[in-house]
């Protein structure tokens, strides 16, 4: 038996296509979202935020020897009319722990305690600190050394060692009455191992332009040398074998995300 065909129902005319997208818009438009995420990504790292490793023991037992921490940018960062309402800028104070680029050579960052503001008078008596007059209160302060130095630890006063020509011209031109008074426009600051510190004692001032910032968090913190941070060739075959050998076992786990605050300075 043959069948019929059942006639086709009437139907509506299809909804028009959207034309589709030519191709080369297609990868100009993911090109120009990418590259606009990482420019903004880019200027945040850069200017607001940046990464740093700690190569030295100078700020020991605050900050050790391969701390990989982030520092904000804009805390210390001049700012303007309207944006010191809008942005968390803050002053510089005593005893915040502040990165800076080296007055000696700005290429290089340091990082140290900030122990004097523009007007202070510094001294350091039997490796005690004395601010304006009166002694410091400063439990971050380390001593490792029993061994007196007639400069470092009795400052200001004739070098026993070689001193920057910044050093020089502090000690011959802000010298008044056996103390340091800190000029305007500059801060003078010391790291924590105070023993073993190359700091404004042996280089001079940190003039305010060169404050980069404060450190926020220790990311991560491994147990390494400072020859092998600052060698020129840190990604090494050697570093990356020790790397994937000893990551459990040499970082420091207690200081992961770990908050760095700085302590105000006290007198007594």
């Amino acid at each position: 038996m043959k069948l019929k065909k059942k006639p086709k129902a009437a139907t509506a005319d299809p909804a028009p296509k959207k034309p589709r997208k030519d191709r080369t818009t297609e990868v100009i438009t993911f090109i120009v979202e990418w590259t606009t995420t990482f420019l903004l990504l880019l200027f945040g790292w850069t200017t607001l935020l940046q990464s740093f490793i700690v190569p030295s023991g100078s700020m020991e037992d605050t900050v050790l020897i391969g701390d990989h921490m982030i520092v904000d940018k804009l805390s210390y960062s001049p700012s303007g009319a309207i944006s010191k309402h809008l942005l968390p800028y803050t002053p510089l104070q005593r005893g915040d722990i502040v990165v800076f680029r080296y007055p000696v050579n700005p290429r290089e960052n340091y990082i140290k305690r900030l122990i004097g503001l523009p007007g202070d008078r510094i001294k350091v008596v039997n490796k005690e600190l004395y601010l304006n007059g009166k002694k410091a209160v400063e439990p971050y302060a380390v001593h490792k050394s029993p061994i007196l130095d007639s400069y470092r630890d009795n400052f200001p006063s004739p070098p026993n060692t070689f001193v920057f020509d910044p050093a020089v011209t502090m000690l011959a031109e802000n010298q008044k009455d056996g103390e340091i008074v800190v000029p305007p426009g500059h801060y003078f600051v010391m790291g924590d191992n105070r023993d073993n510190s190359s700091d404004s004692r042996y280089w001079g001032f940190v003039p305010r332009e060169n404050i980069v910032g404060k450190p926020l968090v220790i990311w991560w913190s491994y147990e390494t040398t400072t020859e092998r941070l600052t060698d020129p060739n840190y990604i090494s075959l050697e570093h990356l074998v020790d790397l994937v050998t000893n990551f459990f076992t040499k970082t420091r786990w207690k200081r992961t995300m770990m908050f760095l605050r700085g302590h105000p300075i006290q007198t007594q």
